[in-house]
C-alpha cells in the first residue's frame, strides 16, 4: 500500500512520497494489529523533510522536484513511478550441481518408497 503526501498549504517545488508497507494493521479481512508498522517514521520523516535531502529514491521517504512531475505530462503521482528499486543480483549454483542434488533426492525418496512398499507387502501377507 503506497500513500503519497502532499503539502497543500501554499506553493511547493517538491512533493514528499513515502512507501508506507503497514498501516499499524493486517491486510487481510480482519484487519488484525500488527506489530510493526510505517507510520511513526512516517511522521518522523514528515517532521524532518525540511531539514533532510531525502534525495535518494530507494529508500522510503524521498522528494520528486515538481518540475519533473509535469515534464511527465500526466501528473501521476503513483509512487512506484518515481521509486528506485535496487535489484541485488543472486548467485546460484551451476545447473549440473543442482540438476545432481535432484537426483540425490529422487534416488533417497526412491529408496524409501521401496522400503514402504515392502513393509506393505510384509503386513498385507500376514
Amino acid at each position: 500500500m503506497a500513500k503519497t503526501l502532499m503539502s497543500w498549504l501554499g506553493r511547493t517545488d517538491q512533493v514528499f512520497f513515502y512507501d508506507v508497507q503497514t498501516d499499524d494493521f493486517s491486510l487481510d479481512d480482519k484487519r488484525q494489529p500488527v506489530e510493526t508498522n510505517n507510520l511513526p517514521d512516517l511522521v518522523a520523516q514528515w517532521k524532518t523533510r525540511r531539514q533532510t535531502k531525502l534525495d535518494d529514491r530507494t529508500q522510503k521517504a524521498f522528494r520528486v522536484d515538481v518540475q519533473e512531475i509535469r515534464d511527465k505530462g500526466n501528473y501521476d503521482l503513483s509512487i512506484n513511478r518515481y521509486k528506485k528499486t535496487v535489484h541485488q543480483e543472486e548467485q546460484y549454483d551451476p545447473p549440473t550441481e543442482i540438476l545432481e542434488r535432484m537426483m540425490d533426492l529422487e534416488r533417497d525418496i526412491m529408496q524409501d518408497l521401496k522400503e514402504l512398499k515392502t513393509l506393505l507387502e510384509k503386513e498385507h501377507a500376514s
